[in-house]
């Protein structure tokens, strides 16, 4: 059988929400420790479409965007997402999370975020985790698909993933 092709890489994202400025801080350089430097980061924006995390992570919860200059193989999601849930272990107070960590990547067409909740959308990847494609890249745009998060789906993020997908394809252009 002859070897089937790697796939494309892809730009490795998190969206983080938070409450603690400093645990940002501190969880985005261990994130950085293991997948290199941030090329994007956006504002950070009001996160106030619903209050599922409010009784754990607080009032007042903000949502950034960050990006990794090093172009990765999808298939390091898996690995991602668990580094990412011992990261937010890592900065619990009284046994609470500080930070979310939705750490996923997007290509030339969509934008997929890591999950280790089932849902009928998901697919299985390995190790408890699942991907969730957020959008579709149509119309100069990720477009949202009916089960993208509500933050994602209000366009509120659209620019940064403008900019991260731009940076990702000259990338590409460049060899990486």
């Amino acid at each position: 059988m002859d070897a089937l092709p790697d796939p494309e890489p892809v730009k490795l994202l998190i969206a983080v929400l938070f409450s603690h400025e400093p645990s940002l801080d501190a969880a985005l350089s261990m994130a950085a420790s293991s997948w290199g430097p941030l090329d994007h980061r956006s504002e950070d924006r009001h996160f106030d479409v619903t209050d599922y995390y409010e009784s754990e992570m607080g009032p007042l919860l903000h949502r950034r965007i960050v990006s990794f200059h090093r172009l990765v193989s999808p298939d390091v999601l898996p690995r991602a997402k668990r580094e990412c849930v011992e990261i937010e272990g890592a900065h619990r107070e009284d046994g609470e999370r500080r930070v979310n960590l939705d750490v996923g990547y997007l290509d030339h067409n969509k934008v997929v975020l890591a999950s280790t909740k089932p849902a009928g959308q998901k697919v299985y990847l390995e190790g408890g985790v699942w991907a969730d494609i957020q959008g579709r890249y149509t119309k100069e745009r990720y477009a949202p698909l009916d089960w993208t998060f509500p933050d994602f789906a209000d366009g509120r993020y659209d620019t940064d993933l403008a900019r991260i997908r731009a940076r990702y394809l000259e990338q590409l252009r460049k060899g990486g």
